[in-house]
């Protein structure tokens, strides 16, 4: 690859998935040392924040966190991004009525004690109907008129259902979504947000998308998925659980070392550089909840990624821009291995709708 970038230099390689701060995830996230964390996301460039209230209780604790005078007192408000989500409450309740989404971003307000969002999702739209959907984007719409909402998207993680939507919202509104977000989709495992999410998004309008679970929230990764509070609620059925095992076994095998949930990361995020360009970007989200799942996870996008060439000696995730071809060809053995081992499970989807994001 030349010098010139195709990525904007202001679109995150990594986000800071809040869904680490959940009882989903962590059994006490109250115990985690959130104010510490953030600190260090920050100076190693990871300066956007995605969470949903129904990840109890991130915000309350990212918002008390950010508060605190060791951050306010290095960082402004205009430094990081935030970024969270409306109508999702629990695991089988939703509420997307107009009534309830302008309350929902009320209390994020309150909560991080902020006076706008940088971006809004309607969280896991395909659980329900098209126009309640439509209508909560409406919403969200006349947020973004007021300021209150910088930029405006949907997420979910049925394909269809997301082009479908940013569809019929453009088609309602005269305006596309913003940004859609999906989860597990641009991974080892499984490439669909590449195969049939990309162009239709783009089909839609749509400019900014957002891959979270590069891991496919914990399966890509050796010591098994993570447990919280609300037990083990993870869609992948035993087959592809086992057959993900394999794959890290064989992964650490012949990685000369490096870590299987590593060679995941560098691919995620490795895919989404290569499907940017300066009109369509793709970011990825991943989930930490320690200091040193923070700094493993930058390690890893640094392998695969390429500072910009005006960067003089990069320091911060920030100015690595662009895939790193000769990693990306020096890895694609692996890559390829795990990928065979996974074998019939490739592409496998969570269409039973279990899924936390």
């Amino acid at each position: 690859m030349g010098s010139v970038s195709t990525t904007p230099s202001d679109v995150p390689a990594l986000v800071m998935g809040g869904a680490g701060f959940s009882y989903q995830l962590h059994p006490e996230p109250q115990s985690l040392p959130i104010v510490d964390i953030l600190l260090r996301a920050f100076e190693l460039g990871v300066c956007t924040i995605d969470t949903s209230p129904y990840y109890e209780p991130s915000e309350q604790l990212m918002g008390a966190a950010l508060s605190q005078a060791p951050i306010t007192s290095k960082y402004a408000r205009q430094d990081y991004q935030l970024m969270t989500k409306v109508g999702r409450i629990a695991e089988n309740e939703f509420n997307y009525s107009p009534e309830w989404i302008r309350t929902s971003v009320s209390r994020s307000l309150e909560r991080f004690r902020t006076s706008y969002l940088d971006v809004v999702f309607c969280h896991d739209v395909e659980y329900v109907s098209t126009d309640e959907a439509v209508t909560a984007v409406g919403v969200l719409f006349d947020f973004q008129r007021q300021g209150t909402i910088h930029r405006v998207g949907i997420s979910g993680y049925d394909m269809q259902v997301l082009a479908d939507i940013a569809k019929l919202a453009r088609e309602r509104y005269g305006k596309p979504v913003d940004v859609i977000q999906t989860w597990a989709q641009l991974t080892l495992q499984n490439t669909q947000a590449e195969s049939r999410g990309f162009d239709a998004f783009r089909a839609a309008g749509v400019n900014s998308v957002f891959c979270s679970s590069p891991l496919a929230v914990g399966l890509l990764r050796t010591g098994g998925i993570p447990v919280g509070l609300t037990g083990d609620w993870h869609p992948a059925p035993k087959g592809l659980r086992a057959a993900a095992a394999e794959a890290g076994r064989w992964a650490e095998e012949h990685g000369d070392g490096e870590a299987f949930s590593s060679f995941a990361l560098q691919y995620a995020v490795g895919k989404a550089r290569q499907n940017c360009s300066p009109s369509f970007t793709v970011s990825t989200i991943t989930g930490i909840s320690t200091i040193s799942e923070l700094e493993q996870n930058v390690s890893a996008a640094k392998k695969i990624l390429r500072p910009a060439a005006d960067s003089g000696e990069p320091t911060s995730l920030l100015q690595y821009c662009d895939i790193d071809e000769s990693a990306w060809k020096k890895n694609e053995p692996i890559f390829d291995g795990i990928r065979a081992t996974l074998g019939d499970w490739i592409d496998y989807d969570f269409t039973t709708k279990t899924g936390t994001k």
